[in-house]
């Protein structure tokens, strides 16, 4: 048997060495190209936290004129200019009420949509309206 000639070996070393540059030279364009969407995810980011903290700022602005325009002594001041005529309520005619108004006016507007099934069925399932229309 005759040992192989020493070209191959060196063909081979240089083949392999090639190929190795290859595979680094990729593995480092790929972390570069990571690195680069992790920079504009970034600022995009940067960028949406800029907008939000503006309209978190307009809202809090917004929200102090409101509170401003509705304090009592702003609206007297309006009722005089006004001439408007109208009193302060007493304590006795305010009514405070504990929860969400959200909610509970939701639920008094969709109070018609969904009542309840009668009592007597025992079930407590929503009962449906059905609204027909004919054409004659």
């Amino acid at each position: 048997m005759k040992p192989p000639p020493a070209n191959a070996f060196i063909n081979r070393l240089i083949a392999l060495t090639l190929l190795l540059l290859i595979f680094s030279g990729s593995l480092g364009l790929g972390a570069v190209w990571v690195r680069q969407e992790i920079s504009s995810t970034a600022n995009r980011s940067r960028a949406l936290v800029t907008k939000l903290n503006d309209v978190e700022r307009r809202l809090d602005e917004v929200n102090a004129e409101i509170a401003t325009a509705a304090s009592p002594g702003t609206l007297m001041r309006q009722n005089e200019a006004m001439r408007l005529g109208l009193a302060t309520p007493k304590e006795t005619q305010v009514v405070r009420v504990e929860g969400s108004p959200e909610l509970r006016l939701a639920a008094k507007r969709n109070r018609e949509i969904f009542s309840l099934a009668s009592a007597s069925a025992g079930d407590n399932a929503p009962a449906f309206r059905v609204i027909t229309a004919s054409l004659r």
